[in-house]
């Protein structure tokens, strides 16, 4: 009975209704939409800023010795760690040393590192000719763009690297444009750079890029000075505290927004219902007047609003979907993925807006059955 007589107050009042199953679905669809979008996007922006390069620095105790190294061996304690927000690492070891070109001869630093780490680290950079895959590599190099230019070299010319009376004679796969101290910079092998230097497993600092918020960086770093006593981790602060402030203000926005529209949602079922307790009058005072109680007679009406909100939750969380995918590559060039673990989180809140704007139905509780039954 109590079905049948749902189903009758929602197909007499299906236009009104309709309106308010409107209202909650708008809603619902941008609720959906900025909800999705804080756990997909957000996710992939961090993904997106590790392309900007190492957020993380590990280098020797200040001691007051400039060129102080770390053991390049750290690199595999590291590894063994395994924390999943680390992308990727790589050992530096600086040398000052020289470039010849034959025509040419300059003064240049030479950075030796893992250049299949740092294609990773730094996926932004321009190269021109072709990245360096060999980590070991001792027959080719990547040449920063000011260099390149002062030697007069291209992609596939020889170029002779000196350092301390040590040479070796490389082969430039790539030229590397990246806009900053990099561009005066010549990138080979670092087993090459330790031979060059004659000090063994060593490294100048290790690089490293973290995913994550602030704060999730700052806990990566607190565990890699627990697990690597010796050494100073230290973050690139205004690298991880740019991220965090973005990150942070992009959630803001997004929670503002969907507490702004739960509120004008509310708004409209409010005066939708509102309408409604007027025509309900008449069928109140009848139930009523059959003996009726009144808790009963507003479990329709509460069942009434949470029908809107789940017919509203449903229809919104779909072109949500959508709008978040739409949202996600206008204005965060990311592709957006739908999570259903939305779904249940929109049902909740539309059906909560629903109920919150049936508030004029409890008026319905006042009617006296006197005053319907003498036609006032």
């Amino acid at each position: 009975m109590f079905w049948r007589i749902l189903w009758r107050l929602l197909y007499a009042s299906r236009g009104r209704l309709a309106l308010a199953v409107i209202a909650v679905a708008s809603g619902a669809a941008v609720c959906a939409a900025l909800l999705n979008l804080n756990l997909d996007a957000t996710d992939k922006l961090t993904r997106e800023f590790r392309v900007l390069g190492a957020n993380v620095i590990i280098s020797a105790a200040q001691d007051g010795d400039a060129a102080a190294t770390i053991d390049a061996g750290t690199m595999q304690q590291i590894e063994q760690l395994r924390l999943p927000e680390i992308v990727a690492a790589a050992p530096y070891l600086y040398l000052s040393g020289e470039a010849d070109a034959g025509a040419n001869r300059t003064a240049v630093i030479l950075a030796g590192t893992w250049l299949d780490e740092v294609a990773r680290m730094n996926s932004w950079w321009k190269v021109e000719g072709n990245w360096v895959s060999a980590r070991d590599s001792r027959s080719d190099c990547m040449i920063g763009e000011e260099a390149a230019s002062r030697l007069g070299l291209i992609p596939g010319q020889n170029v002779k690297v000196v350092y301390a009376g040590r040479e070796a004679t490389l082969k430039v796969a790539g030229i590397v444009t990246a806009g900053s101290s990099e561009d005066s910079q010549i990138f080979i092998g670092l087993p090459l750079a330790q031979e060059l230097a004659g000090l063994g497993e060593r490294a100048s600092l290790i690089q490293i890029t973290a995913r994550g918020s602030a704060t999730e960086i700052e806990d990566v770093i607190r565990r890699l000075s627990s697990a690597l006593p010796g050494v100073e981790v230290r973050p690139l602060r205004q690298l991880a505290q740019a991220e965090g402030r973005l990150l942070e203000r992009i959630r803001g926005l997004l929670f503002g927004t969907v507490i702004l529209i739960l509120a004008l949602s509310s708004l409209g079922v409010l005066a939708a219902m509102a309408g409604l307790a007027l025509e309900r009058r008449r069928d109140v005072g009848l139930m009523k007047a059959m003996g009726g109680p009144v808790r009963k007679i507003m479990r329709f009406f509460l069942a009434e609003a949470m029908a809107i909100g789940i017919a509203g939750g449903i229809c919104g969380f779909i072109v949500g979907m959508a709008l978040s995918e739409w949202i996600g590559e206008r204005v965060f060039s990311v592709s957006i993925t739908p999570r259903l673990i939305v779904l249940p989180a929109t049902l909740a809140l539309m059906v909560l807006v629903s109920l919150a704007g049936a508030l004029p139905l409890r008026l319905l509780g006042r009617v006296r059955p006197s005053d319907i039954l003498r036609g006032e």
